[in-house]
């Protein structure tokens, strides 16, 4: 039976994501620090992060695994009515540190947030060096919606998102979508399943599937396709 992996703090060695846990599903190590280094090396692995307050730094590989590919997106006949007439902006990496802090704060549904003060501090590192990325939404120069995630080879992995105001978090995220199939990339990992993913042309495919994409769309050494020339 798979037992919890606790990383050595000398090693950027994660465990194979074979190994991880049924209960709770995607549990695969615990511990080691959040790096750039090894938070690089552990999405080219399909790991991610993910803890709240007081509990030990936690690393998860779920399986099945929530993915999108871009050419694959499903916009509805009425959110294409919305956004023929929407007064929403979207920008890219404008703002990356409030897109993270709005991400973190607390959802109707719990008064905890699993973005503490370190992940925050991680990821804008990931962004200053290009690898993390945000979509900023806006409503008369006022943040409204937005999105962050990490971009390698020619996977983005998204982490979250936050919306005041409605459709604002989909206006983004379609956005977003479109811009990456443009840019050439061919694979979004969305985690975890939702209606809301699923609607928008979402799928289910295996953790064995998803790292097997992962060795060939972001290996380590790959280019980021990640530019500034939007549509």
């Amino acid at each position: 039976m798979p037992q919890l992996t606790w990383l050595r703090s000398d090693s950027l060695a994660f465990p194979s994501p074979s190994l991880a846990m049924a209960e709770p599903e995607g549990l695969l190590a615990a511990g080691g620090d959040l790096s750039p280094e090894r938070l690089l090396r552990a999405y080219t692995q399909g790991i991610f992060p993910w803890y709240q307050d007081g509990q030990p730094l936690l690393w998860w590989s779920p399986n099945p695994r929530t993915v999108l590919q871009p050419a694959k997106l499903h916009v509805s006949r009425s959110m294409l009515k919305h956004l023929r007439k929407t007064e929403l902006v979207v920008t890219l990496d404008q703002d990356f540190p409030a897109v993270i802090r709005a991400c973190s704060e607390p959802r109707d549904y719990s008064d905890s947030t699993w973005i503490t003060t370190e992940m925050q501090q991680a990821y804008c590192e990931l962004h200053r060096l290009g690898v993390a990325h945000s979509v900023e939404v806006w409503k008369d120069d006022q943040l409204v919606g937005g999105l962050y995630g990490v971009a390698l080879g020619s996977v983005f992995f998204g982490e979250s998102m936050f919306s005041r105001r409605s459709n604002a978090s989909k206006v983004g995220f379609i956005f977003l979508v479109r811009q990456l199939e443009h840019w050439g990339y061919t694979l979004i990992d969305c985690q975890m399943p939702t209606e809301h993913l699923f609607s928008l042309g979402a799928e289910s495919i295996s953790r064995d599937e998803f790292i097997r994409k992962l060795t060939q769309l972001c290996p380590l050494n790959a280019k980021n396709r990640w530019a500034y020339n939007v549509l």
